[in-house]
């Protein structure tokens, strides 16, 4: 009988202190916000080109250009062509 209240006891206290070393899952805040206007942030570390933060035209022509340069179409286009 006193080994069944122990382990009842065991069993509950391992119960109550298995929640005890849970931290909160949040998340961190973000360091940019979120709805700011894409040219107006940047790390300028990655910035490329003439582009400084808040020149949306400057951003956009950028963008034009990374685009282009992605396109297959006229990626092989100037290849030339192998026998």
């Amino acid at each position: 009988m006193k080994r069944a209240i122990a382990m009842l006891g065991c069993a509950a206290l391992a119960a109550a202190l298995a929640g005890c070393g849970e931290r909160a899952q949040t998340a961190t805040p973000a360091s940019k916000k979120s709805d700011a206007k894409p040219w107006e942030g940047g790390v300028p570390a990655y910035a490329t080109g003439n582009w400084k933060a808040g020149d949306q035209n400057a951003w956009e022509e950028q963008m034009r250009v990374r685009a282009q340069g992605q396109n297959e179409y006229s990626r092989s286009a100037s290849t030339t062509s192998q026998p």
